[in-house]
């Protein structure tokens, strides 16, 4: 059983070339292909392909709002990306958005072949240098977030109250305060109020 496919990229070359490398596998059929994300909504909604090839950057719709929008109005079809861009903003928010795979337009015309059939059995296809990435991400955890209660702590710090003083303005307790600045420390990677104040104001955590 062959594996139907549909094509999305605004370059007409680009469209030509695959569905050229796509006629020499017997068991993968170019159903339909489109230049944006609105025709290639259009095309996937009647076509109900296997899988939806497509190219991130287009005019109009594109990227991961294509790719949420397409997994919306057909679920069946698995999306892989094959474009020239790797960056975070690019590979991010479109595996977020439901894409299955994520390929460069350098790679091998082999590994086109695999990642389409591989994208039709449900597997997750990344190139390495996009992979490399996504494991970045994964081994790179997000920084931590202060509570209301701590900002407002860390803000008196910064304008160089004491712990006394920040008790009275927030009317609580001294070692209420110590403990907000010790989960603010470890939060923040610091061991001190100057460097938490310092690392607050870089990630613009403070005014």
């Amino acid at each position: 059983m062959s594996v139907r496919l549909v094509i999305v990229d605004d370059h007409p070359v680009v469209r030509d070339g695959l569905r050229g490398m796509f006629v020499e596998q017997a068991d993968l059929e170019v159903v339909g292909e489109a230049e944006d994300g609105e025709r290639g909504l259009a095309v996937a909604e009647r076509e109900r392909p296997d899988v939806v090839l497509t190219d991130l950057r287009m005019p109009g719709l594109g990227g991961a709002d294509f790719i949420r929008l397409l997994a919306e109005r057909v679920p069946s079809a698995r999306v892989l990306v094959l474009t020239t861009y790797d960056g975070d903003d690019d590979v991010l928010p479109a595996l977020t958005a439901g894409a299955i795979g994520y390929l460069l337009k350098d790679s091998p015309r082999e590994e086109v072949f695999r990642a389409v059939r591989a994208a039709a059995a449900g597997e997750t296809v990344l190139s390495p240098s996009v992979a490399a990435r996504v494991l970045n991400r994964v081994r790179t955890p997000a920084p931590a977030e202060l509570s209301e209660r701590e900002r407002a702590v860390l803000g008196l710090v910064a304008r160089g109250c004491t712990n006394k003083e920040t008790a009275a303005e927030l009317f609580i307790s001294e070692t209420t305060v110590k403990t907000h600045l010790a989960h603010i420390y470890t939060k923040l990677g610091v061991s001190d109020r100057a460097s938490a104040v310092a690392t607050a104001y870089s990630r613009g955590l403070l005014p």
